[in-house]
C-alpha cells in the first residue's frame, strides 16, 4: 500500500527547536506516522508535550541551547543514550532578527549565523556517524523562502544569508553522502503563522505587502509544512535529496 510508505513506526526521530511552531508541527506529525519523538529546546515546554501527549505520540525532551559550541553533539549523543539510534534528524531551531544593514552589528550577524547555520552543520555532522552505522537516514533542514529570494519591506540580510546557506548546505551535504543511503532535503517556508512571524502579521507597515505578495492571500499554518516535512522523512520520498521544498503559497512566483 502507497500509504504505507509514508508510516515511520519504529523509527527515532530528533526535531531541533521542537517545543513551538513548525518545528512543534513536525514533531506531532512524525509521532502521528509512527516514530519515537524527540525534542530540543533552550528550555522545557509543558504545553508542548502535553499537545503531543493528547495527540498519541510518544515523545521525549532533551534540552539544548545551540549557541554554544557543543550543543549539537552534546544533543545528539544524549538522544542515543536514550533511544540507541537516530533515523530522522529536523533541524528547526533558528532565529530572525531585522536591521538596516549599516547598523547591523557583529554581535547581531554572529549570534544569527551561529544559531542558523553553524548549529545545522554541526548537527547534521553528529548525525553522520549514527546514520552511518545503521545503514542510512534523513536529516531535514528548515530554510525559508529568505534564503530565495529577498523579501520586503523588512531589511534582514543577515537572516537571508544565513537561510541561502542551509539550502547549499543541504544541496552539497546530500551529494555528499547520498551513496551511503543518508538523504538530505530541506524545506523553504515562506510566511507561516508562529510565535516568530506573529509580530510581522500585526505589523500594519509590513502585512499588507507580505499579503499581496502571497497569490494565495494568506500566512501559512505549521500543519501545512509539517505535511511536507512527513512526506520528506519517510520512505514515500526515498528517490528525492538535496531538494528544497517551497511552501509559500505562491510567493516566489512573484
Amino acid at each position: 500500500m502507497i500509504f504505507d510508505r509514508f508510516r515511520l513506526n519504529g523509527q527515532v526521530a530528533l526535531v531541533t527547536g521542537g517545543t513551538r511552531g513548525i518545528g512543534l508541527a513536525i514533531a506531532e506529525a512524525l509521532g502521528e506516522a509512527g516514530a519515537k519523538i524527540y525534542i530540543s529546546g533552550r528550555t522545557r515546554s509543558g504545553a508542548a508535550e502535553d499537545r503531543l501527549a493528547k495527540a498519541g505520540v510518544d515523545c521525549d525532551f532533551v534540552a539544548a541551547d545551540m549557541m554554544k559550541d557543543n550543543a549539537a553533539d552534546a544533543l545528539v549523543a544524549e538522544t542515543l543514550s536514550r533511544a540507541g539510534r537516530l533515523d530522522i534528524l529536523v533541524n528547526n531551531a533558528g532565529i530572525a532578527i531585522h536591521g538596516d544593514s549599516g547598523e547591523f552589528s557583529d554581535a547581531i550577524w554572529r549570534e544569527i549565523m551561529t544559531v542558523n547555520v553553524d548549529a545545522v552543520f554541526r548537527t547534521c555532522r553528529a548525525a553522520l556517524a549514527p546514520m552511518r552505522r545503521q545503514g542510512g537516514g534523513v536529516i531535514l533542514n528548515i530554510g525559508s523562502i529568505s534564503g530565495i529570494v529577498s523579501n520586503i519591506p523588512q531589511n534582514q540580510v543577515a537572516y537571508n544569508t544565513s537561510k541561502a546557506a542551509v539550502h547549499m548546505m543541504t544541496k552539497s551535504l546530500a551529494s555528499e553522502v547520498a551513496a551511503e543511503n543518508i538523504r538530505v532535503n530541506a524545506i523553504a517556508p515562506g510566511y507561516i503563522e508562529t510565535d516568530m512571524s506573529r509580530g510581522g502579521i500585526a505589523n500594519p507597515d509590513w502585512f499588507p505587502t507580505w499579503r499581496s505578495m502571497t497569490p494565495m492571500g494568506r500566512v501559512g499554518q505549521p500543519e501545512e509544512v509539517a505535511a511536507a516535512a512527513l512526506f520528506l522523512c519517510s520512505a514515500a520520498a526515498s528517490y528525492v535529496t538535496g531538494e528544497v521544498l517551497v511552501i509559500d503559497g505562491g510567493y516566489t512566483t512573484r
